[in-house]
């Protein structure tokens, strides 16, 4: 285990990281998986996923489940009622794959984590899905400085195949939209739109941000007439940047980041998918001032009363 520094508190706080070799002396079994993933799901002890009840017994040789209800006579397990439920996959690779999707800021394709796993590149790409259904977007308002951009996602007209353009010209022809909302110091919140008009750019805003708080925008056309906010524009076109507060860096640096993990790391999002990719950049972001474990342990505890099955995401 080592310190770091941690750049976005100003250096001003430490966290702690941890390398892969230093996870297989912590984890090094199924075993030490298993009672890591209780310890964060359960606290007290085995607690019945059905009626609550702490009132479990440990099932001889673990089956046919480790634990049995006295009360509701049920068997459960930990993975009962979170996204590790019906997966044949053992507890050890899943706790190793939420470590290397959290550490790689870019992400991670599916054919290497299906390398570092020792399984197929599908069952690698259904667990890193799974693992993004944790890390939906998340419900707080964002407060007091907040910046907003939209970017495009997606390849570019010249470089498809002639079959596959739509020749309708060029820039955002083809590409989805994703809407950014960034609080200084805070989260970020990144989602899909269907449109950049102004009825749908103000309408994310008004359910997104506190009224009152300052929004600092670009001079695109559908971010004028915002009411309620305290809005601060800077003009791009003519080479303005940064005027005392108000300037959209720390967004434009998110969706950076984002596309680098487009072009480098995973080739294409999909529309049906690129919510779930969108929330895996916003997810790291959001816990960036965490350590690695803390980190692994809060997708451990998001991963409850959650499930996506392999029909679900290929019909979704």
């Amino acid at each position: 285990m080592r310190i770091i520094y941690d750049k976005t508190m100003n250096n001003k706080t430490q966290k702690e990281d941890f390398s892969i070799y230093e996870f297989f002396l912590k984890f090094p079994d199924e075993q030490s998986a298993r009672l890591h993933f209780e310890k964060y799901l359960w606290n007290d002890g085995a607690k019945c996923p059905y009626c609550h009840s702490y009132n479990a017994q440990e099932c001889k040789n673990q089956i046919p489940m480790p634990y049995r209800c006295r009360d509701c006579r049920k068997h459960f397990s930990v993975r009962t009622n979170t996204v590790l439920a019906e997966s044949r996959l053992g507890l050890h690779k899943w706790l190793l794959a939420m470590y290397i999707l959290t550490s790689s800021r870019k992400g991670v394709s599916s054919v290497q984590l299906a390398k570092h796993l020792g399984v197929t590149q599908k069952t690698a790409w259904f667990l890193a899905h799974r693992i993004r259904q944790t890390w939906k977007k998340h419900k707080n308002k964002l407060s007091k400085h907040v910046e907003v951009d939209e970017t495009y996602i997606g390849g570019k007209e010249k470089n498809k195949h002639s079959d596959k353009k739509l020749k309708k010209g060029r820039g955002a022809v083809g590409k989805i939209a994703v809407m950014g909302m960034l609080e200084r110091k805070g989260e970020v919140k990144a989602l899909i739109i269907n449109s950049t008009d102004k009825q749908t750019l103000v309408s994310e805003i008004n359910d997104s941000i506190d009224k009152h708080s300052f929004v600092y925008t670009d001079s695109f056309k559908s971010y004028y007439g915002i009411k309620g906010y305290n809005h601060e524009v800077v003009n791009h076109s003519v080479g303005e940047y940064v005027r005392d507060q108000a300037h959209t860096n720390g967004i434009e640096s998110f969706w950076a980041l984002l596309k680098r993990g487009y072009y480098g790391i995973y080739h294409h999002m999909s529309k049906k998918h690129l919510q779930k990719y969108v929330n895996e950049f916003s997810h790291r972001h959001n816990t960036s001032s965490l350590s690695l474990l803390d980190c692994i342990n809060k997708t451990i505890i998001l991963s409850t009363n959650c499930h996506l099955s392999y029909n679900e995401l290929i019909n979704g």
